[in-house]
């Protein structure tokens, strides 16, 4: 099998470190420079910590179900 046969578990580990990584870095480092006039000043905050949560379940799920 291409990529072994443990893809979708990788798959999710890096979708969901990144879907997390992202929110997370969205709180703590908003960017400097905006693009136009309708970028927000920060992230909303309650969205991204959800979506940071679901991202990291979902990457632990993975590595849990790897090991």
């Amino acid at each position: 099998m291409f990529l072994g046969e443990d893809i979708l578990a990788w798959m999710v580990i890096a979708l969901g470190g990144a879907m997390f990584a992202g929110n997370v870095t969205a709180l703590v480092r908003p960017p400097k420079k905006h693009r136009d006039a309708n970028d927000l000043t920060k992230a909303p905050v309650v969205r991204s910590v959800v979506m940071a949560t679901i991202g990291a379940i979902a990457a632990l799920w993975a590595l849990a179900s790897l090991l």
